[in-house]
């Protein structure tokens, strides 16, 4: 059996949430699964020493306008969230709680997450609204809630930066497919072809 791919990402990346939207259907039609793994990208730009890239002069206006063209292009609902960036730890953490329960159910959180910030506009950084999403799919508000201060989920979620750092993940998203990095939602078409060709 085949390595599933991987797909790094964080809550508050436009390209990441764009990437979300593709990357498990395009997996399917080569009978591959995928691995979400949700991180932080604060860590990477201490790491790479890069600014938010929608702060950086003229490259930020542009990027502004590249997030909703790339949404139309692939044909996915967007409106740029009126607070962006925003913290995404407890997302995050409620991410790998949720997966450590249910993998499906996890992929539904992050997609609600997704879709709660870059459509409805929704403040996930707040605990509340995190709650709230993950309540309506099931999850138990009180557990939920109390793991999400637990120094154990804390822990697991720096792991998790700290491996993504490892690999070389410095940005959202970063996927890789049979150790075969590629970096933003523009490189889905590459590793189409990569999945269709075995490599190039």
């Amino acid at each position: 059996m085949p390595q599933p791919i991987e797909f790094y990402f964080d809550f508050t990346s436009p390209y990441g949430y764009l990437a979300s939207e593709k990357i498990d259907e395009l997996a399917a039609r080569f009978q591959r699964q995928v691995k979400w793994r949700p991180f932080l990208m604060g860590v990477a730009l201490q790491a790479t020493g890069a600014p938010v890239l929608t702060k950086v002069p003229l490259k930020g206006d542009y990027a502004l306008r590249d997030f909703a063209r790339s949404a139309r292009f692939l044909q996915v609902p967007y409106a740029h969230p009126a607070r962006f960036p925003l913290a995404t730890q407890a997302a995050a953490r409620a991410y790998y709680w949720w997966h450590d329960r249910d993998c499906q159910a996890a992929r539904t959180f992050a997609h609600s997450v997704f879709r709660a910030y870059f459509v409805e506009g929704s403040d996930v950084s707040d605990l509340g609204v995190l709650l709230e999403l993950a309540e309506r799919l099931g999850a138990d508000r009180d557990e939920l809630s109390a793991a999400l201060q637990s120094q154990a989920l804390k822990d697991r979620l720096k792991a998790e930066c700290e491996a993504a750092i490892a690999r070389g993940v410095f940005g959202s998203p970063y996927i890789i497919v049979d150790g075969e990095p590629f970096f933003g939602v523009d490189r889905l078409p590459q590793v189409e072809h990569w999945l269709a060709s075995g490599g190039f």
